[in-house]
Formats: structure tokens, sequence, C-alpha cells
């Protein structure tokens, strides 16, 4: 777990982001990453379950993360569960990709046969019209700043949270 610097607020969401195998209803997780409001990250690559066998070559390519990395540095269902859990305590934690990634999830506590002890809800529940009509221009821009590797689950988490922090301050700014 790594901490961003300048970031410690109560405004701040908790971001989570999945990376998966692929993109339809037969892929699973491979890697989650969180950031919390202080910045403190987790990430996990996710070892497949035996009866994971889908792949997809395109999700490869996007995310970067091999079969065999997995396989050897990957942790079991039921670590990353028990872990994020532990991490996520009675947290809400939003994504931008709550559609997919709740699946990825809900389908990673299922196999490890362990209860989600935090909840999921979509980044748009708490995103202001304003924030939304300047998020991808914002998104876009910070992406080309950032130091880090783009759709590894925990770097892909702090863009989020940052591009939360960021239009936010741009209605601040706006109605003043």
């Amino acid at each position: 777990m790594s901490k961003v610097r300048g970031q410690a607020s109560d405004s701040i969401p908790i971001i989570i982001d999945v990376e998966a195998s692929g993109f339809g209803s037969l892929s699973y997780p491979i890697e989650v990453g969180v950031i919390n409001q202080s910045g403190i990250r987790f990430c996990r690559l996710i070892k497949p379950q035996s009866d994971w066998t889908h792949w997809d070559p395109k999700a490869e390519s996007l995310h970067g993360i091999s079969r065999q990395l997995l396989a050897e540095k990957g942790f079991s269902a039921q670590q990353v569960c028990h872990q994020l859990n532990q991490f996520l305590m009675g947290q809400i934690v939003y994504s931008d990709g709550w559609v997919v990634d709740d699946t990825w999830l809900i389908k990673l506590f299922y196999a490890a046969k362990v209860t989600m002890q935090f909840h999921v809800s979509s980044l748009e529940m708490i995103l202001s019209e304003t924030q939304m009509s300047s998020w991808d221009s914002t998104k876009d821009r910070l992406f080309q700043q950032m130091q880090e590797q783009r759709h590894r689950a925990s770097s892909d988490a702090a863009l989020i949270q940052n591009t939360f922090v960021t239009t936010q301050q741009i209605c601040i700014n706006k109605a003043n």
C-alpha cells in the first residue's frame, strides 16, 4: 500500500477499479485496485480459479497482465477478498465502471465463499452535472500528466480519484 501526497479529506471518495480477463459474461477479475480517502492504495493480482478459463488477448494487450504473471504473482480469491474486507470494512466505494466492476467483485467474492463487507456504488451517484461535463477532458489531461501505467487497477483508481477532486475544484471555482 502506498500513499498519494496531498490527498486527505472526507469529500474525497474511495475508488475501486477492477481489471479482468476479458469483456464478456465469461470474464473474471484478475486485478483489483483501491485508493482510499487518505491516498493509501491497495492492489492485488488475482490467481484465477480452476474454472475461470476465459482469456481475451485484447484485454491482455490493454492491461498488460499475462496469465503467467497471475500464476506466479497472483493471490487466491479468498486472500484478496479477506484483504479487501479488512481495507474497506463498512465503507462505500465508488467505481466509474460499476456495471462490470461490481459484477466482477460479486464473482470474486462468490468464488472465495466470502461475504463482501463493503458496498460498491456507481461514481455517477456522487458526480454533479458540472463535474460530468468536464470529466472526460479533465481525465485526459490528468492522464497525460500521470507517471504510471494506465489500465492497471490502482493507478486507474488514483486517476479516477484525482479526476473527481479536480472536477470538484472546477465546480467550486465556477461557483465563486
